[in-house]
């Protein structure tokens, strides 16, 4: 495995989820969504962001999980 796989993973999946819950609970999207005319989108937005921090935070999760893993298997291959 590639040791790097799981700091990008972590960090866009960390990204990913601060923008995402940015978006969730400040009027930032309704604030720009209605400066361009498309304020009917607004009550579609928890169908989007909901499910985006879902996967960005399982991101996270699968991330961290091969980091660990990597770490382990670089400390087993140095002891050999």
């Amino acid at each position: 495995m590639e040791l790097n796989k799981g700091s990008r993973l972590l960090t866009t999946g960390i990204a990913g989820a601060i923008i995402a819950v940015i978006c969730c609970l400040t009027p930032v999207l309704v604030v720009l969504l209605s400066a361009m005319g498309l304020a009917a989108l607004i009550g579609y937005l928890d169908y989007v962001l909901l499910p985006a921090l879902a996967i960005f935070l399982g991101l996270v999760v699968y991330g961290w999980w091969t980091k660990s893993t990597c770490r382990e298997e670089s400390t087993r291959a140095k002891v050999k």
